[in-house]
């Protein structure tokens, strides 16, 4: 059975969003450790820390992960803003860290107005700095992949081959894939060709053997729209075929996937992440 769950709140505490995974009956969980829109974050207690770890423990629930904060960008051209990037990501990682997570995912970054050579070789050297820094133990860094908006790098399979060679497995450094950036950026999971194509390429550039978690993500928008817009599962243009696909491959079904979509209810005021695991546990 494939390890599936979702992006959970931590309103009112780490161990909120375990909770609420194991409502919904789902095996892992995703939470940030801080507010995303915020540079500050106020001090993790131990109390935290066992509160969650307890909830892990009297739910079943594993595989716990944290996605970084959006203020980030590591290929910022501009110094300062590189700078507290670099601080911030130290900062997430030892979050990380002190939770007991998996890992950490964070998109690649922005190259702005400079380059997208430039762009990665500040990335690569970013995160050789906070490795160094945060010296993790148990906690992965997992690059994103990105849809390909904007100037937003690690779009291709190429760009994240790239970083992993300079980053890689010595740094603790793999891959978080996401569906709908995977198809929004030019991968057709929509079909059996497009998605053989991703794979294909995704081993090429030995980013297939790094990738350690999914986000299992429908798409509002076509394939090569370069736009990042979640859809849930089976209503967006990669489908339910296209899904399954993801769901029944050999190497991926063995990773855990975490829906990222709208919370809420639809017109039947069922809730949606109640539907997006039917339909899940319907496909895999």
């Amino acid at each position: 059975m494939v390890k599936l769950g979702a992006h959970m709140s931590i309103a009112g505490g780490y161990y909120k969003a375990v909770d609420a995974a194991a409502e919904y009956s789902m095996d892992v969980v995703q939470l940030f450790t801080k507010n995303n829109n915020q540079w500050a974050a106020k001090p993790i207690t131990e109390s935290d820390c066992s509160l969650f770890q307890e909830s892990l423990k009297r739910t079943g629930v594993t595989r716990p992960l944290s996605h970084s904060s959006y203020l980030i960008n590591l290929a910022s051209p501009k110094d300062e803003l590189w700078r507290k990037s670099i601080d911030s990501m130290i900062v997430e990682w030892q979050r990380a860290e002190q939770l007991g997570l998996d890992g950490v995912v964070m998109h690649p970054g922005s190259y702005v107005e400079s380059t997208p050579e430039s762009g990665l070789e500040r990335i690569a050297l970013a995160i050789q700095e906070i490795y160094e820094k945060v010296a993790p133990k148990n906690a992965w860094l997992l690059l994103e992949n990105t849809a390909g908006q904007g100037t937003n790098l690690g779009w291709n399979m190429e760009q994240l081959g790239w970083l992993l060679n300079k980053t890689g497995e010595t740094m603790q450094v793999g891959v978080c894939l996401d569906t709908c950036h995977a198809h929004a950026a030019g991968y057709d999971f929509s079909t059996a060709e497009g998605f053989k194509e991703w794979e294909k390429e995704a081993k090429k550039q030995n980013v297939l053997g790094a990738i350690r978690a999914l986000h299992l993500n429908d798409s509002k928008k076509g394939c090569g729209s370069r736009v990042d817009r979640h859809e849930h599962i089976g209503l967006g243009t990669i489908g339910r075929e296209g899904i399954q696909r993801v769901l029944k491959h050999k190497t991926l079904k063995t990773l855990p996937m975490y829906l990222e979509t709208e919370k809420g209810t639809n017109d039947d005021e069922e809730e949606w992440d109640a539907i997006n695991m039917r339909v899940l546990r319907e496909l895999e």
